[in-house]
């Protein structure tokens, strides 16, 4: 099966309903994008899923029993100089890598943001992450110059 056929079957979908399904997905997921910080709890996940401002969007894989396989949170907000669209915590289960999971993620979030009035989309990616760079400079990201600060609390 190619690339292009198993980029059509992932479904995206905007996780409305917190369950016992995406605790555990995210239970799964989290550990694959950051050690540093734990999976969030139901509670958590009902925080985010209720937020105006930022749309949960999952990735079902009908080849693997239809369960979650990746997930990403577009996160938008006004500003003075318009709406903003960021692009957080993208992530895609070790089992379904290589297959357009993240590629469909980040076109269907591209695609919410456009409709709601954002004229630009903004990540970060770490550099290590070699294969997200590659995708996000092949979906049309432009690398920006610019300094990225963090204040930690």
């Amino acid at each position: 099966m190619s690339n292009d056929s198993a980029h059509d079957e992932v479904q995206i979908e905007e996780a409305r309903v917190v369950d016992e399904e995406l605790v555990a997905a995210f239970a799964l997921l989290i550990p694959q994008l950051s050690r540093s910080n734990p999976p969030p709890d139901a509670e958590m996940l009902q925080k985010i899923v209720d937020a105006p401002d930022s749309v949960l969007l999952i990735a079902r894989d009908p080849q693997l029993e239809n369960r979650i396989v990746g997930s990403m949170c577009l996160a938008m907000f006004r500003i003075p100089t318009g709406l903003r669209a960021w692009i957080e915590d993208v992530v895609v289960d070790e089992a379904a890598r290589g297959r357009g999971v993240g590629a469909k993620l980040n076109t269907v979030a591209m695609q919410r943001a456009e409709q709601a009035g954002a004229t630009t989309v903004d990540l970060t990616s770490r550099p290590s992450r070699e294969a997200a760079n590659r995708l996000y400079q092949r979906l049309g990201f432009a690398k920006r110059e610019t300094n990225v600060y963090r204040y930690q609390i």
